[in-house]
């Protein structure tokens, strides 16, 4: 369905610049800062020692189409994980980049570079006769089926039951901080909101956001390499006697869940070959076993969630400042 380009006009421009601040100095520049704090050795020999500040920059932007593909196809990459290859990633990255004035993007250096996270939502129902969109929704169905938590998503998908499902696919480089995750969710209610008021087809019944988890499993590589097993770390080891504990990729997925219908973790189709679990670790004595991960809610409770994200990550010292910037 058309948008109404005027109205859309009054209310936001692609060339939107969203700025993140962490600081409640009103003063200061609109920047995120990181601070490191000296290691213990550092500490005990100089208590004096200033702590080292390291201060970077991220600043909010709709999709650029002109510039963002090759970017949000590396996320995609990233986010679907051994099964990335089943899809036509770039075929996706252009289905989120048709809807520019709907998700965000976060970028260090103005809006010409790489994007190093990204949040938007696709309606599967408008999109339904894709190739891509028809893809996922049976690659999703599939998985679902095989997942006793996720079992009844395959009604909500199913075209028979009226359901306006919203996929929301984000995914972001390790170094963003979850709390740039709450402005992002944020951001997208108010632009489903004025898509709604445009009379554009984002009136969702529910919301489906696809992620990632992994389990800390026993690891391969002393046996491949004939070494003496090292003492674990306690959690790793705890992990590992409890029967493979489950971790996330994205801290937000576990306040997102406490409104969810259903979520549940899932296998890839394509397992990764030997060792490659020992090559996503840092130690030796445990590797780490990627899994997708699905969180089904509601629309109706997605702006409570969307507001527990803030309240959790979020503290009154953090705000987002929405201005236009010049392109």
């Amino acid at each position: 369905m058309a948008s109404n380009p005027q109205s859309r006009q009054r209310v936001r421009k692609m060339a939107k610049r969203k700025t993140f601040d962490d600081s409640a100095d009103e003063d200061t520049d609109k920047e995120f800062s990181l601070e490191e704090s000296p290691s213990g050795d550092e500490a005990d020999q100089d208590d004096e020692d200033e702590y080292n500040e390291v201060r970077q920059e991220f600043e909010f932007f709709d999709p650029q189409p002109a510039m963002d593909r090759e970017g949000i196809a590396r996320l995609l990459r990233q986010l679907f994980d051994s099964d990335a290859s089943s899809f036509h990633l770039g075929a996706i990255a252009d289905l989120i980049l048709s809807q520019p004035t709907l998700g965000s993007t976060i970028k260090t250096d103005g809006h010409q570079s790489d994007p190093h996270a990204f949040l938007t939502v696709l309606n599967l129902k408008e999109h339904k006769d894709l190739p891509v969109i028809k893809q996922l929704i049976e690659y999703i169905g599939a998985q679902a089926a095989t997942t006793p938590n996720l079992l009844p998503l395959n009604h909500v998908l199913d075209p028979s039951s009226g359901s306006e499902v919203g996929l929301i696919l984000t995914e972001r480089l390790i170094n963003i901080a979850t709390e740039l995750v709450p402005p992002m969710y944020d951001m997208l209610l108010e632009e489903v909101s004025w898509a709604i008021d445009d009379k554009e087809p984002y009136t969702f019944t529910h919301y489906l956001i696809m992620s990632r988890t992994y389990l800390a499993v026993p690891s391969t590589f002393n046996e491949r390499t004939n070494r003496p097993n090292k003492k674990s770390k306690p959690n790793a080891k705890e992990g590992i006697e409890e029967g493979h504990s489950m971790y996330y990729f994205h801290p937000e997925d576990e306040v997102l869940q406490r409104h969810a219908t259903l979520h549940g973790s899932f296998e890839h189709v394509k397992q990764p070959s030997e060792g490659a679990s020992d090559a996503k670790s840092t130690f030796h004595d445990f590797g780490i076993k990627t899994r997708g991960h699905l969180i089904l809610i509601e629309a109706a409770r997605f702006e409570a969630a969307v507001k527990d994200l803030q309240s959790e990550f979020q503290d009154n010292s953090t705000t987002v400042d929405a201005t236009v910037g010049q392109t």
